[in-house]
């Protein structure tokens, strides 16, 4: 959720633990996988030690930055099956801070419901096409690389391998609720404008709305898959804070 002025402090200080690059690490592959993970899989993905991967994820749901359940093992259930392990999620909560304070979410609200009471199609012809004119330069600022310039717009994609790239969650997802429709067809232009400039130009974008998710899905071709080159590097830095 936007942040109200009185509560700009709180977000501050959960943002602020983003400012260590390890936690950082951490709170983008949480955020950017597909199911909840554990202790364990994130220490091995970063190549860091469980106790200070469990550390950093605790740290980040004390913030309120991830989520936090407890899971069995697939297969493993009643008696002997050991206590549930601690899993971590991206959560749905918004934070935004601006200083001095700002509202650009008001804003946001207010070219919407102008788009909604245009009456012969031309805001809204003109705003799809300042969305697609943006999603083309997203590409020139990410060198062409498809799912990077995605990361840019605000988007959380994966690609599978069946020819289809999933957009995990809405950038604008609080106007989003009250606007489907124009924000829907916003999502829509501003990712052809991407996938125009990109390395994937044959690719193609559809509606697909889904709870959770993106209203858009990419289709392409599944033998030039789409590789991102941000893939988590080792972190060496084992040392544990107090």
């Amino acid at each position: 959720m936007s942040t109200p002025r009185s509560a700009a402090p709180t977000a501050l200080t959960a943002l602020s633990n983003l400012d260590d690059p390890l936690r950082r690490r951490l709170f983008e592959y949480v955020a950017e996988s597909e199911e909840p993970v554990s202790r364990e899989e994130v220490a091995a993905a970063l190549d860091i030690g469980r106790t200070l991967a469990a550390y950093h994820l605790d740290k980040l749901a004390d913030a309120g930055l991830v989520e936090v359940d407890y899971q069995r093992p697939a297969g493993r259930g009643g008696p002997g099956a050991g206590r549930p392990a601690k899993v971590y999620t991206r959560t749905t909560t918004e934070m935004t801070v601006s200083v001095p304070p700002r509202d650009y979410e008001l804003l946001a609200r207010l070219l919407v419901s102008a788009v909604e009471q245009d009456t012969d199609g031309t805001v809204r012809a003109a705003v799809n096409e300042a969305a697609r004119d943006a999603g083309r330069r997203a590409v020139v600022d990410s060198g062409g690389d498809l799912l990077e310039a995605l990361r840019c717009c605000g988007y959380l994609p994966g690609a599978d391998d069946e020819g289809r790239v999933h957009l995990r969650n809405c950038p604008f997802h609080l106007v989003a609720q009250d606007h489907l429709d124009v924000v829907c067809g916003l999502n829509l232009r501003l990712i052809e404008g991407v996938i125009a400039g990109s390395d994937h130009p044959d690719a193609h974008a559809e509606l697909h709305p889904r709870p959770d998710r993106c209203c858009v899905v990419i289709e392409y071709d599944a033998e030039s898959h789409p590789r991102s080159s941000a893939s988590p590097a080792p972190i060496d830095d084992e040392t544990h804070p107090d």
